[in-house]
């Protein structure tokens, strides 16, 4: 009888942990591919970045949108210098002695493998934040390197051109950004596994959905697509 219960609890892990990766892999495809073709946050704060490139190639004063990219520099190193904390402590309980003794205790032969799905989240959702934090750096060199209103060896094809590249740069900033807070809303998830595999199925499922109506149909991307409606003369 106790060997069919660990047989059934193995199982169960094993089914949990593939649950965990089709969802979240399978939502990260389906997010990129929905993308292209309805609103979602991601396709709409596209429009916008691009947009803001056009706009500030007809300044001649760049400090408000060079202070605009330092706080979105600002809030990226913030998560990435929070997911390094996270990083040093899961090692830690992976490492520590003591802690491999309080684990056994527990009867369970699956928490280093939980510990270790833990380490390899925050791992990608570091990597994550730290190229963002590059890209956004890339994206203000173009911002200091973009032509002024007054050079006239610049024609009006050439300075649409580059804002919409710059946009493009900033677009793929923000979208690794969203990987690793994605990221982080599945380490969540994960947290769950360490009480029962059934809960953590459960979590993972609601994270999806929870996503799902934050990039597909909150009030906030409503709010933006009527935003670019107006931009783009949708609107009057």
């Amino acid at each position: 009888m106790q060997d069919e219960f660990i047989l059934n609890h193995v199982v169960w892990n094993y089914v949990a942990f593939i649950f965990f990766v089709f969802l979240w892999v399978g939502y990260s495809f389906f997010a990129k591919y929905m993308a292209k073709r309805t609103h979602c946050l991601a396709s709409v704060l596209d429009l916008h970045r691009v947009s803001w490139m056009e706009r500030m190639m007809l300044r001649d004063n760049r400090i408000a949108d060079a202070a605009l990219l330092a706080n979105l520099e600002r809030n990226v190193n913030f998560m990435a210098s929070t997911t390094v904390i996270i990083v040093a402590a899961v090692l830690t309980a992976l490492t520590s002695a003591s802690k491999w003794v309080m684990l056994e205790s527990v009867g369970s032969d699956f928490n280093h493998y939980k510990l270790g799905l833990l380490l390899f989240i925050m791992v990608y959702a570091f990597f994550s934040f730290t190229w963002s934090l590059r890209q956004y750096g890339f994206g203000s060199v173009l911002v200091g390197a973009s032509p002024m209103p007054n050079q006239e060896e610049f024609n009006a094809r050439q300075r649409k051109e580059y804002a919409y590249s710059t946009g493009k740069i900033l677009d793929q900033a923000g979208h690794a950004f969203n990987y690793g807070l994605r990221a982080y809303y599945f380490a969540m998830a994960s947290l769950a596994w360490f009480i029962h595999p059934i809960l953590f199925m459960f979590a993972t499922f609601l994270v999806m959905a929870v996503l799902y109506r934050r990039e597909f149909s909150s009030k906030a991307l409503k709010l933006l697509v009527m935003d670019a409606d107006i931009l783009e003369g949708k609107i009057r």
